[in-house]
């Protein structure tokens, strides 16, 4: 599988395009006034503590107090060791944090519409091969490691940086790397955690004390290990930033890495900016014909599964899982793209034949596990749904790039002509009821305006002699189609 990745920058704006075998698999977005807050470290103080919710609000600065749970202050090694014993360590929030407290945190989680971030007291710092863990003295080995011989080695070399003051993870990345190599990664995030303490003691006040790479830096920091062909950029000032940070931290990276100064713009390469606005449609047409429709609401994503003009070749039932099989790929692919998380209905073409069944989620288990976000199925429901989570840290795609409709104000739909043309009947009437008036003017968007005075003209006219009033309709080419306004004379 060749991959490639696009780098477009502005001054406002960064975007990274991920593409394998020439086809866009995932788009990352950062804006400079809306920069993302996963990994960063901060001192917070709380401001109020809910045992009800067994959870906590912290100031830490930003706009909104952020969230943090009872299970995220106990680290995730005692929580793995707790998961092996059967017995979860649980402890009250009021025994762990008290109002007024000053505590270290991490985002885990970027503001998500209404809700705030997600915090944790479970510091973890990522580099190269490891991810130092300042309050768990134990190794982890990552576990798409499979060779045992080489999980030893790997433990071996990170044991002695490990004490009660902090110990790692070793990364997928770090699969056959030198000893050195894994030392060297260890005594720089030992040097940046020492830095990180004490910038926290030379504080005085809730703030910033570690912020996270920056877009470009951060996707190659997280691709090491991925088979990258070729890395473009088309900024000059991006370009030597990237190649002073692969020099120090992934040389490996050093000959893909290229400045882009062809003269047509980055993204038009391989239709990337097509595929963001194909992106944030609901449909999504399959090759053979079919569709998948997806849905973003607020509690979870829906999607559904349509054959549309797809008649196959044999009958029924093999034209349902030719579909159903198609869409899997679809689907996996469009969650990437879209970043997709949290809970995920997908509404297959109902299967009689359980054979058929078992090889779709297969299909969709395969088609999964090439995304770096951690993804969960559940299998088919009673109902015949089946039910998946996908980790969500950042905003989708959607959220980053759109807001809410001011007309439809998030509906997806606007009444249609003839009922806004029966409310401003019914408001003449409440009105003539409740005051005085010698006639009436009626202000509605051109397209109520014209139902009005062609199709709903005998009503209108009715109207007049039940209020014994005359009403002049006006159209106004500002008004949304919903909107409209009565004025008494």
């Amino acid at each position: 599988m060749s991959a490639e990745i696009l780098m477009n920058v502005t001054p406002t704006e960064t975007r990274v395009a991920l593409i394998e075998n020439g086809i866009l698999q995932e788009v990352h977005i950062e804006r400079q006034a809306k920069r993302g807050l996963v990994g960063n470290i901060y001192v917070g103080k709380v401001s109020r503590v809910l045992p009800g919710m067994q959870a906590a609000f912290v100031d830490i600065g930003l706009e909104k107090a952020a969230f943090l749970h009872a299970s995220d202050i106990v680290n995730q090694i005692e929580q793995a060791e707790g998961l092996a014993r059967g017995t979860m360590p649980v402890a009250d929030i009021g025994q762990l944090v008290r109002p007024g407290q000053h505590i270290l945190v991490q985002v885990v989680k970027d503001p998500l519409g209404t809700k705030g971030a997600r915090l944790t007291t479970d510091i973890t710092i990522p580099s190269r091969y490891m991810v130092l863990m300042p309050q768990s003295p134990h190794v982890g080995i990552s576990q798409r490691i499979e060779d045992e011989q080489e999980r030893n080695r790997l433990k071996q070399a990170a044991l002695p940086y490990c004490d009660d003051e902090g110990g790692f993870i070793v990364r997928t990345a770090a699969e056959g790397a030198s000893t050195d190599e894994l030392q060297r990664d260890a005594k720089f995030l030992r040097r940046l955690w020492d830095m990180i303490q004490k910038r926290r003691k030379a504080m005085r006040k809730i703030g910033l004390v570690y912020e996270d790479l920056n877009l470009s830096c951060r996707i190659l920091r997280d691709f090491v290990g991925e088979e990258i062909e070729r890395i473009r950029v088309d900024s000059r000032v991006t370009y030597d930033l990237l190649k002073e940070f692969v020099k120090e931290f992934i040389p490996e990276l050093d000959p893909v890495l290229e400045y882009y100064v062809g003269e047509r713009p980055i993204f038009d390469l391989f239709d990337v900016e097509n595929e963001i606005q194909r992106a944030l449609e609901r449909k999504v047409d399959l090759k053979s014909g079919g569709s998948i429709i997806i849905d973003q609401t607020e509690a979870m994503t829906t999607i559904d599964i349509n054959t549309g003009g797809f008649v196959g070749h044999r009958n029924l039932e093999e034209t349902i899982f030719n579909t159903n099989i198609e869409a899997t790929q679809a689907i996996a692919r469009q969650l990437r793209l879209r970043n997709l998380g949290g809970i995920i209905i997908i509404d297959f073409i109902d299967m009689q034949n359980p054979d058929h069944r078992r090889r779709v989620l297969h299909s969709l288990e395969q088609a999964l596990a090439k995304d770096r976000a951690k993804t969960s199925i559940n299998g088919f429901t009673t109902l015949g749904l089946v039910e998946m989570t996908r980790k969500r840290t950042r905003e989708s795609l959607e959220h980053v790039l759109c807001s809410e409709c001011p007309v439809c104000l998030g509906r997806g739909s606007l009444k249609t002509a003839e009922t806004v043309c029966y409310e401003v009947m019914r408001e003449i009437v409440r009105v003539n009821r409740a005051y005085a008036a010698d006639h009436f003017m009626v202000y509605v968007s051109p397209a109520v305006a014209d139902m009005l005075l062609n199709e709903e003209s005998h009503a209108l006219a009715e109207l007049e002699v039940f209020v014994g009033k005359q009403v002049r309709v006006f159209a106004e080419p500002m008004y949304n189609q919903e909107q409209f306004d009565v004025v008494m004379m």
